[in-house]
């Protein structure tokens, strides 16, 4: 569907006769989350699954492994796995084409695909900081785009989330990343402006800002001499957070409890933050 196709006279009343939902539940709701293969991604496919979600997708470039095998065999035939590249729109809005095609539907989408790279900002190749602009802030726009334009197309009231992260609030400061942090501040900033752009659709756009989360990617964090320390001096949960612990800020922002959620962040960082 081209931008052009949405034209202001097809632009919907915000109005609502409904009854407002009080329960927090995904029920019959198809949902799409890239970078779901493994990681907070596929944490967040199993806390909406828990939750009543008809059918969960994962938009991943890389191949499901033993972790989506695990859950998929928890919750059969509700799992599904969609190929796609997020850094091209074309190949994210066909993943998307193929999610309605097989459900019918697709009620929310989680802008989760994401990289990192921490070193200090005079040791960045350029190839580096491309490499997480087109994944983290490039790679979401096109995501988030096209599950707008299904959204309209199928007159859903639909909610977009994207994982965004701490450190688009304050620096790492023992593994610095000021492309990253860059780029995660990027993606808070796109969810409030699409969030008030989208409104007249009846789409919601908001954030949930992981702090330290037990991943692949932060296996190093425990691993440092200081830890135990760093903990004591920061404060709060003296523990990294486990993918699990995030899915329920994101099945209520995907739910039809969060009717008038629209435009925020929600932090999920255990106190500590970045550390």
């Amino acid at each position: 569907m081209s931008p052009s196709a949405i034209s202001a006279e097809a632009v919907p009343a915000v109005t609502t006769t409904e009854q407002p939902q009080t329960q927090v539940t995904l029920g019959g709701k198809i949902i799409a989350i890239t970078g779901a293969n493994r990681g907070i991604g596929l944490g967040i496919a199993e806390c909406c699954l828990q939750n009543g979600a008809a059918k969960v997708y994962s938009i991943d470039l890389a191949e499901p492994g033993d972790e989506f095998a695990a859950v998929l065999k928890r919750f059969p035939g509700k799992l599904g796995a969609v190929t796609a590249n997020v850094t091209q729109e074309e190949s994210i809005t066909a993943a998307v084409d193929t999610i309605v095609e097989e459900s019918g539907a697709i009620h929310g989408m989680v802008v989760n695909a994401g990289r990192t790279n921490h070193k200090a900002a005079l040791d960045f190749t350029k190839e580096d900081v491309e490499a997480l602009f087109n994944v983290n802030l490039f790679g979401a726009f096109y995501t988030a785009r096209a599950a707008a334009r299904a959204f309209i197309k199928l007159n859903i009231k639909g909610s977009v989330v994207f994982t965004a992260s701490m450190a688009s609030y304050r620096p790492n400061k023992r593994v610095p990343s000021a492309p990253y942090g860059a780029s995660k501040a990027g993606v808070r900033n796109m969810a409030h402006t699409l969030a008030m752009e989208w409104a007249k659709y009846n789409i919601r756009v908001n954030s949930v800002s992981p702090g330290l989360v037990n991943t692949a990617m932060t296996y190093w964090v425990p691993q440092q001499p200081d830890w135990e320390q760093q903990l004591k001096y920061y404060g709060g949960f003296p523990r990294l957070a486990e993918v699990q612990e995030l899915g329920g800020a994101y099945v209520y922002l995907l739910s039809d409890a969060a009717s008038y959620t629209t435009s925020i962040d929600i932090p999920v960082n255990g106190v500590i933050g970045i550390c």
